[in-house]
């Protein structure tokens, strides 16, 4: 796997708790040479100007944003969009969501799916994913 895509509402606006783990988290996969997308379905305005600087926050550069893009998850084009930005298939990426339905859109088009439930739990499948040891 070479790219990472995380949905942020629902998944990365969770407790500080959370976000730290996120965070930490997010590093280590980066620093293991996998490219980091955020993709919502989140409209313009002033909550995609917040998901953008959280983005920055975690330390990913890549912000997918429907409001700009105009397409929502769970269609097709949505996540072989962001797999493009990035410079790869969907095939070479993984998605993290908390919409069922988003997961399923993204592994019909070839990506694994996470579904996120709570942070300790993707974080070992996360870790086991990209190969990281801790």
């Amino acid at each position: 796997m070479r790219g990472l895509i995380v949905d942020y509402v629902g998944v990365l606006d969770g407790t500080e708790e959370d976000r730290q783990g996120w965070r930490e988290l997010l590093g280590a996969i980066r620093d293991s040479d996998v490219k980091l997308a955020v993709l919502s379905n989140e409209p313009e305005g002033p909550g995609a100007e917040r998901v953008k600087a959280d983005a920055a926050w975690y330390g990913v550069e890549n912000v997918f944003l429907s409001g700009e893009t105009g397409v929502e998850k769970p269609d097709p084009q949505a996540f072989e969009g962001a797999a493009d930005q990035l410079g790869l298939s969907p095939k070479e990426c993984v998605l993290v969501d908390d919409a069922i339905e988003n997961v399923h859109g993204a592994v019909q088009i070839g990506m694994i799916g996470v579904f996120y439930q709570a942070l300790e739990r993707q974080a070992v499948e996360l870790r086991s994913l990209f190969g990281l040891n801790r």
